[in-house]
C-alpha cells in the first residue's frame, strides 16, 4: 500500500502553467465568477444597488481602510456586529490581503478597490489550479478536476471569490500548502501555509494538518531537513499575528477578545450552530436561513464521505483531514450563525466526492447536473448579497 511517507513511491511531475488542462480549468472558473458577477449585478440593479458597493461590502471596507490608512487610521463609519467602533477593531483582520491590495495598488492607479477585484481575481485562478492538480492527481482525470473547479466556482457563496474578501487568496495559499504535502514539496507547503496563516484563522485547521504530516514524514523518510523546515515554518503566520496583537491590545488574548467582543465569535463546540439549525428547522421562519443550515448539513454529510472517494486513505489523509477539520471549524464556532456557508467556502476538498461521482457518469449528465449546482451556487450567492443582510 503507497503511504505519505514512502519516499520511492512517488515523483511529483514539475508543476508547468502552459499545459492545456490548466488553462481550461483557469478559463472555466473565470467564466462561471463572470457569470455569477453578471448575475449580482442584475440583482443589484432591480435593488437599486450599486455593483460595487455589494462587492465591497462589510469586510471589504476594513479591508480596504486597512489598505488605505493602516491598521491605527481607520475610523471611518466602520463598525462591529453590534455598531460599535474602538481603535484595536480592524487588528481582527489578517494583514495579508490589505497588504497585497496596498502592494497592487499601483498598477490600478491607487485603486485600492480595483487592486482588491484584481487581487481576489488572480488568487482565485491560482486557487483554481491547484484544485484542479489534486483532484487530477487522486482521481487520475482531468474530468474530475474541472468538475471539481467547476462546483467550487459556483459553490453557495462562493460570491466572496470575486468581493474583497479573503476567501479566493485563503484557498489558494490552502490548496497550494496541500498540493506540497501530498507531492512531498515541503518548502512550498511551509511558505503558503505561512501565507494562510497571515490571512485568516481558518489557517489553524491547515497548519495542524501540515504539522502532522511533515512530522510523521520526519519520523519514517530521510527527507529530514526539509520536512522539519515545515513543521518549525508552518505555524509562524497565524501565531505571528496572533502575538503582534496581543503587544498591541496588552492581552496575551488579544486576538480572540477582539473577535468576542466585537462579532461575539468564539469556539462553542457547535451548540449554538445545534439551537440555530433546530430553531430554524422545527419553524421555517426564515427561507434563507433554514437553506444556510442545510448548506452546512450538506457539507457535514460531505466531510463523512470524503474519505470513502479519496484511496488509498493513508496517502490522500491530510485532504480528508483538512476537509473535516473546516466543517469542525464552521460547526463549533459561534457567532454569526448565518455567515457559516461562506466560511465553508474554502474547504473545496469537500466537493471531491460529488465531482469524482459526475465524473463516472456520462458527459452529458455530467455538465447537466455541474451547471444546475452552479444556477443555484450562483442565485444563492447574489439573492444574498442583495436580499439579506447578515450573510457576508
Amino acid at each position: 500500500m503507497t503511504t505519505l511517507a514512502e519516499p520511492a513511491a512517488f515523483t511529483p511531475p514539475a508543476i508547468r502553467w502552459h499545459q492545456r488542462p490548466y488553462v481550461r480549468a483557469v478559463g472555466l472558473y473565470l467564466f462561471i465568477r463572470v457569470f455569477s458577477v453578471a448575475l449580482l449585478a442584475l440583482f443589484a440593479a432591480r435593488t437599486g444597488q450599486p455593483l460595487i458597493g455589494r462587492l465591497t461590502a462589510w469586510d471589504g471596507q476594513f479591508y480596504l481602510d486597512i489598505a488605505d490608512y493602516g491598521y491605527f487610521g481607520t475610523t471611518r463609519g466602520l463598525y462591529d456586529a453590534a455598531g460599535n467602533y474602538a481603535p484595536y477593531t480592524p487588528l481582527a483582520f489578517f494583514p495579508a490581503y490589505p497588504t497585497l491590495l496596498r502592494v497592487v495598488a499601483p498598477i490600478t492607479l491607487g485603486s485600492t478597490v480595483l487592486s482588491g477585484l484584481l487581487v481576489s481575481t488572480v488568487a482565485g485562478c491560482l486557487a483554481a489550479a491547484a484544485i484542479f492538480r489534486l483532484a487530477q492527481r487522486i482521481d487520475g482525470r482531468a474530468r474530475t478536476g474541472l468538475l471539481l473547479v467547476a462546483l467550487w466556482a459556483g459553490a453557495p457563496l462562493a460570491i466572496t471569490q470575486s468581493m474583497v474578501f479573503t476567501e479566493a487568496l485563503f484557498t489558494a495559499f490552502a490548496a497550494w500548502t496541500l498540493v506540497g504535502v501530498v507531492e512531498r514539496r515541503w518548502l512550498l507547503a511551509a511558505a503558503c501555509c505561512v501565507g494562510a496563516g497571515l490571512t485568516r484563522s481558518t489557517a489553524a485547521v491547515l497548519i495542524a494538518v501540515v504539522g502532522v504530516a511533515a512530522v510523521i514524514a520526519f519520523i519514517r523518510t530521510r527527507d529530514r531537513w526539509t520536512t522539519m523546515i515545515c513543521a518549525v515554518l508552518c505555524p509562524l503566520g497565524l501565531l505571528g499575528w496572533w502575538v503582534f496583537v496581543a503587544v498591541w491590545t496588552g492581552s496575551p488574548t488579544g486576538w480572540f477578545d477582539l473577535e468576542w467582543d466585537n462579532w461575539r465569535t468564539r469556539f462553542d463546540g457547535g451548540r449554538e450552530a445545534v439551537e440555530f439549525s433546530w430553531q430554524k428547522l422545527a419553524s421555517g421562519s426564515s427561507v434563507m436561513e433554514t437553506l444556510t443550515v442545510f448548506v452546512v448539513l450538506g457539507a457535514a454529510v460531505l466531510a463523512v464521505l470524503l474519505p470513502k472517494t479519496l484511496r488509498p486513505l493513508s496517502r490522500w489523509w491530510p485532504l480528508a483531514a483538512y476537509g473535516a477539520g473546516i466543517v469542525v471549524l464552521v460547526v463549533g464556532t459561534a457567532g454569526l450563525p448565518t455567515v457559516k456557508p461562506r466560511f465553508l467556502v474554502p474547504g473545496f476538498i469537500l466537493l471531491f466526492p460529488i465531482a469524482r461521482g459526475l465524473a463516472a457518469r456520462r458527459p452529458g449528465t455530467a455538465v447537466a447536473a455541474t451547471a444546475a449546482f452552479v444556477l443555484i451556487g450562483c442565485w444563492f450567492s447574489a439573492y444574498s448579497l442583495t436580499g439579506w443582510r447578515y450573510v457576508v
